[in-house]
Parts: structure tokens; C-alpha cells; sequence
């Protein structure tokens, strides 16, 4: 984009059979942008993977006249995590964020963590935590839901892989230059994507934060409860062993 200055945010948000949630979503998105004068300041890439509802011609149909939004047409569906890695590689923002095509997460959550890279140079990778205590859960997920996804958490902390409480929550940001590192190692398409989003996020000594979010829980989730769950464990212990190749990797661009 010769010639158009980078925006100040980007935001990713991957959609998969998303035609009845994303008009809601997309309108609130361009009310958001539009507030306050951050139209020309903000981006927003819709990255859509061949469903069977017609996701990709609503999004087209919808952003037509907004300049700052974009689809990204994925062609393939391979998961959440490959979405996610298609619109974070595109985004142009000095700080990027991916969410869920829901807003599960209000996007007033933005301005205060956008206040937070700000009080907090030295942050460049920001989570958004259902677990934190001053979090807002306003609309909670089932209790098996959250048994399940609580239980996912506490493996993954056994096991010495990630110290933070909530790795799946659907909002996170990062510093431009961060996303950029992790999202061009990033390699999981699946739900675990995440994990993996943070452990580089650590491999690579990115310093990472958690912020409190306000939560209104969508029943519409795509997630498979016991089939992702036993999947997204087995893609964290795959992710475990990546972790040394990772860090031999930083060694050799440094002594490059």
C-alpha cells in the first residue's frame, strides 16, 4: 500500500461460518473506528476460511465502503491458528491485535490496553485474562466449559510451560515488531495456536503482560469441548519439544 501511511492499530479477526454474528460484529467494529477520529488510525483484517454460510460474501458485502477494513480470503480451511497467523503476517499497526469474530471481549478493552504499552514501554506482548481478578465475566461459558478449559490451564502450568492462568482467551496484542517474529515462527492451525503464541512470545524474551477484560461469553462457540481439548494438549506437548529449536534459532540470528 505505496504511499498509504501505516495505521496506528490493527486488528485481526479470523471468522469461519460467521454469517449470522459477523454483521453485528463488523457494525460495532466501524462504530469503534469512527469514534473519536481513530478512523485513519485504525485497520481492521477480516481473515475468512471457506464455510458453507456465505461468510465471505457478507464480509465483502459489508465492508465495501469502509477504507479501513480489509478481507483477507484464507481459500482453505485449516483452523483458527492459521487465520490468525494469515491477518497477523498482513497487519500494518504499531500495535496489532487478534480477537473473536464475537467480541466476546468488548471493544472498549482496547483503549485500556493500548493505555498500558503506553505507561509500559518495555511490554510487547499484552493477554487478555478471564482468570485475572479484577476481570469482568458478565455472561459465563458453561460450567463443564469452564471446567474443562480451567483443567487445559493447569496442565499446561504443571508441566512448567506457561505461567499465566488464561492462555485462551480470544484477545490478544503485541508491539508490531513482536507479532512480526512470532507470527513468521508460528505453525499451529488448531485451537492451541495459542499456547504456542505465548511460548515463543517467552523463547524469544518478549516480555509478556496480562490485563483484566470484560467477558460476555458466546453459546455460538466453535470449540468441540472434549474432541479441541484433547487435541490442543497433545499440540502443547508438540509445542514443548519446539521450544529448544526456538531458542537455537535466537542463539544463531545473534551470533548472525
Amino acid at each position: 500500500m505505496s504511499g498509504i501511511p501505516d495505521p496506528q492499530v490493527s486488528i485481526v479477526i479470523p471468522a469461519y461460518n460467521e454469517a449470522l454474528r459477523l454483521p453485528h460484529s463488523l457494525a460495532e467494529l466501524s462504530r469503534y473506528c469512527a469514534a473519536g477520529g481513530r478512523e485513519g488510525s485504525y485497520e481492521v483484517l477480516i481473515v475468512v476460511e471457506h464455510g458453507t454460510d456465505g461468510t465471505l460474501e457478507l464480509a465483502r458485502e459489508t465492508v465495501v465502503e469502509q477504507a479501513n477494513f480489509r478481507v483477507i480470503d484464507n481459500r482453505v480451511q485449516r483452523g483458527k491458528g492459521y487465520a490468525v497467523r494469515s491477518g497477523m503476517r498482513e497487519a500494518r499497526g504499531q500495535i496489532v491485535f487478534y480477537m473473536d469474530a464475537d467480541l466476546s471481549v468488548p471493544l472498549e478493552e482496547i483503549d485500556a490496553f493500548l493505555a498500558y504499552f503506553a505507561a509500559n514501554p518495555l511490554v510487547q506482548v499484552l493477554l487478555g485474562s478471564r482468570q485475572h481478578a479484577d476481570s469482568r465475566i458478565e455472561r459465563r461459558q458453561s460450567l463443564l466449559r469452564q471446567t474443562m478449559g480451567k483443567t487445559f490451564n493447569r496442565i499446561l502450568r504443571t508441566l512448567s510451560l506457561i505461567p499465566f492462568r488464561d492462555t485462551q482467551c480470544g484477545f490478544k496484542a503485541f508491539r508490531r515488531a513482536a507479532a512480526q517474529e512470532i507470527f513468521q515462527l508460528q505453525t499451529i492451525d488448531g485451537f492451541a495456536f495459542d499456547v504456542e503464541v505465548i511460548l515463543l512470545a517467552q523463547a524469544l524474551e518478549y516480555r509478556v503482560g496480562e490485563l483484566p477484560v470484560r467477558w460476555l461469553n458466546s453459546p455460538e462457540s466453535k470449540v468441540h469441548i472434549v474432541r479441541d481439548s484433547l487435541r490442543m494438549l497433545m499440540d502443547a506437548f508438540t509445542v514443548r519439544r519446539r521450544v529448544g529449536r526456538i531458542l537455537r534459532y535466537r542463539a544463531m540470528k545473534t551470533q548472525g
